[in-house]
């Protein structure tokens, strides 16, 4: 029996699909189209078609379910979700005196105070007719001041389920410090209304600030009924790959219409999802925390990104993932993408620690549209899969980015390699209107839509860089997605980059990513103290419990005691600051060494952060430590990256065809590359068109694109050009 491990990435407008063979080392990728109206209809299209191609050439062969090892998964099911608003109908549970913690909210005020004679506070995720409240409190420590009032809770349990409300979210006072409360709650609450599902604050984010701690649960309670239903119909679905007993493994193509269940005797598939922290969960651990799964596919391609631009020698390198949809964009310094704990999703504060991702609307199916003042706009809207752009003659009405590249001819007249034709005549009919509207000739309107694009990109690589007190033009960019490759000769000019990598199969490296993750899972407990009043055996304690729970989570998934790694960091600010600075915190002993260490990483994280420091003036800034956090990684085998033959330098045999291509003026006639007939150290001098499977990349006049050993096109300007 093989073992075949699967990573599948649900986009927008493509699923993509990558399968590791354990047994021979074998990397297999492809993409099937997305099926936004059931997203499980396209997960098992492309689990089928990559078994189908892992299939041995003998007729009498099949590869079938019993054949997977496991499947890890990126779903952007709570993050649609969230972004449309398309969330349950709620109910909160906080502590007496506390209802009306959503409506107070925070003063912020968006793009500043001088915004407030405008803005117009959003609607509460939770409307206060909908919030109930419980007696009993606790201090800042979690002593009990007030006992925990049962007469009222079960009062409150019955008049949500009278009101038929089944979605509740509890928040109490300090709950991050002491659970008792809360697990009284959820006591109460199965035993009178067991029908509902509950978040508790403790379980979600046991960290301080009671309105980003009560949304935070909220949104985990929002989406844990859908992202519960997807999981579970994809999870059934798995299992009838597997044959029961002893019967021979179910063939390629044998996938059920509908959901099934396990059989007695099938064998169970391991199904992990990707968590926004970088690792990944368990299917059966996921439904539990569905938050955590909130910007899982756009982490899944910036740890692969990571991972290949560091064997390629890039330990420093900022990630772009174009999309049908969206382009996503993160940091990665010394390997590993950053995290923050400040994020958001859509307007929705989510304080759980998530790779530092900016999203902007800038893929291929963004919508090129006039603004009433006449001016062309390029997103955010987007035609997605269904109807897609003109050119994928289904349906689609108005002009966007992929049409302006098919009418610039800077991809081919088919994608995937052809398995979906394209409409030209349908894209030019639309550049060519859109250009009438606008006064221009209509490569010239296409050039500006990918201008406007390529901008819209740079400056959301701007937001995580020279927003975070980086300098763009110390990193070079790794740039995959379907359409991440398209624009990033105009993006080097844009932005001064030294170099973009562009991986082997760009379009399918976010589920390639999936096969490199561990298992994570992160805890956290807030611990104020100023640093020279910490109690090192408290603080000792303090990350002692938090790895015991690391560890027990990391046992339910299956991996043994003497394997488990855990990550330690903290939160530390100023004293008076209203924000902290997440740093790494070392193993071993907490001692005075140990404390040092972290109120160094501190100072020095700070002043690369915000420019200044207060090292050497403790007395009058003294600093605090915040929140306690240790991550638990199960660490897993990963695929090693193929090596590619060196090639001889005559790339005559690679040349395909030879096409008009406009890039900044007239159109050339211009050479088409085959990719997958480069060798290592053979170099694509621009005017030039590269193709591949999944991606295309232009290459510019001025630039070349190297390739080398791992099969990276490494594209660079031309030093004439520079």
């Amino acid at each position: 029996m093989r073992r075949i491990r699967i990573g599948i990435d649900t986009g927008g407008t493509f699923t993509d699909v990558v399968a590791f063979d354990e047994s021979t080392g074998r990397v297999t990728t492809t993409k099937t189209p997305s099926t936004p109206s059931d997203p499980a209809e396209g997960f098992l299209a492309g689990v089928d078609k990559v078994l189908g191609l892992l299939a041995p050439a003998r007729s009498d062969a099949v590869v079938g379910g019993a054949d997977v090892a496991a499947v890890s998964h990126g779903t952007t099911v709570a993050t649609n979700a969230l972004l449309e608003d398309d969330i349950e109908r709620m109910g909160l549970i906080t502590t007496t005196g506390y209802r009306f913690v959503l409506e107070i909210a925070r003063q912020s005020v968006p793009d500043g105070y001088g915004n407030s004679y405008f803005w117009v506070k959003p609607d509460r995720i939770v409307p206060v007719d909908r919030v109930q409240e419980v007696g009993g409190r606790l201090d800042v420590r979690g002593d009990e001041v007030r006992p925990f009032d049962e007469d009222r809770a079960v009062a409150v349990a019955r008049w949500f389920r009278d009101q038929g409300i089944d979605t509740i979210g509890v928040c109490l006072l300090h709950a991050y410090a002491n659970d008792e409360h809360e697990r009284a709650m959820l006591a109460v609450l199965e035993q009178e209304h067991p029908s509902a599902t509950v978040s508790l604050s403790s379980e979600v984010l046991r960290e301080y600030r009671e309105y980003e701690r009560t949304v935070t649960t909220l949104v985990d309670a929002s989406v844990k009924p859908r992202v519960g239903r997807y999981i579970r119909n994809i999870a059934e679905r798995l299992q009838a790959y597997v044959a029961p007993g002893d019967d021979p493994p179910a063939a390629v193509g044998t996938v059920p219409a509908k959901a099934g269940g396990t059989t007695d005797g099938a064998i169970d598939i391991p199904f992990y999802i990707m968590k926004s922290n970088g690792g990944v969960i368990s299917a059966a651990e996921v439904v539990h925390q569905p938050i955590s799964t909130v910007l899982s596919g756009p982490a899944a391609g910036a740890l692969g990104a990571a991972l290949v631009a560091g064997e390629a020698g890039y330990d420093q390198i900022l990630t772009l993932d174009g999309g049908g949809t969206s382009t996503d964009v993160s940091v990665v310094l010394g390997g590993d993408p950053t995290l923050t704990t400040e994020g958001s999703i859509g307007r929705f504060p989510s304080k759980i620690p998530m790779i530092d991702v900016v999203t902007v609307g800038a893929g291929g199916g963004s919508i090129a549209w006039i603004s009433p003042e006449g001016n062309l706009k390029v997103g955010p809207r987007s035609a997605g899969a269904d109807p897609g752009p003109l050119c994928y003659a289904q349906g689609g009405t108005e002009p966007t980015v992929t049409d302006a590249h098919v009418y610039l001819g800077r991809i081919p007249g088919h994608l995937l390699g052809g398995e979906i034709p394209l409409d030209l005549p349908a894209a030019q009919h639309g550049i060519e209107l859109l250009a009438g509207d606008l006064g221009l000739e209509p490569a010239d309107a296409a050039r500006g839509i990918l201008e406007v694009s390529a901008w819209n990109q740079a400056n959301a690589i701007r937001q995580i860089t020279v927003k975070r007190g980086l300098d763009v033009r110390d990193f070079a960019m790794a740039a995959f997605g379907g359409s991440g490759p398209l624009l990033i000769c105009r993006l080097i000019d844009v932005l001064g980059l030294d170099a973009v990598v562009v991986p082997r199969d760009p379009g399918n490296l976010s589920a390639f990513g999936l096969l490199t993750v561990d298992v994570k899972n992160d805890y956290v407990q807030t611990h104020v103290v100023r640093h020279d009043l910490l109690d090192r055996d408290e603080v000792s304690a303090i990350y002692r419990g938090l790895e015991e729970r690391a560890a027990q989570a990391l046992v339910r998934e299956g991996f043994d005691p003497d394997v488990h790694r855990f990550v330690r960091t903290a939160d530390l600010r100023y004293d008076g600051q209203a924000f902290e600075v997440r740093v790494p915190a070392p193993d071993g002993p907490v001692d005075t060494a140990f404390a040092g260490t972290v109120l160094d990483a501190f100072h020095d994280e700070h002043e690369q952060l915000y420019g200044y420091c207060y090292r050497d003036r403790a007395d009058r800034h003294p600093v605090e430590w915040v929140n306690l956090r240790v991550t638990g990684v199960g660490a897993i085998t990963r695929p090693d990256l193929a090596r590619l033959p060196a090639g001889d330098g005559d790339l005559a045999d690679a040349v395909t065809a030879r096409r008009p291509v406009a890039f900044d003026g007239d159109y050339l006639d211009t050479p088409v590359y085959d990719r997958a007939s480069l060798g290592a150290g053979d170099v694509v001098v621009g005017p030039a068109i590269v193709e591949e499977y999944g991606a295309t990349v232009p290459v510019h006049p001025g630039f070349t694109a190297h390739v080398d050993e791992l099969a990276n096109l490494v594209v660079t300007r031309d030093a004439q050009g520079a």
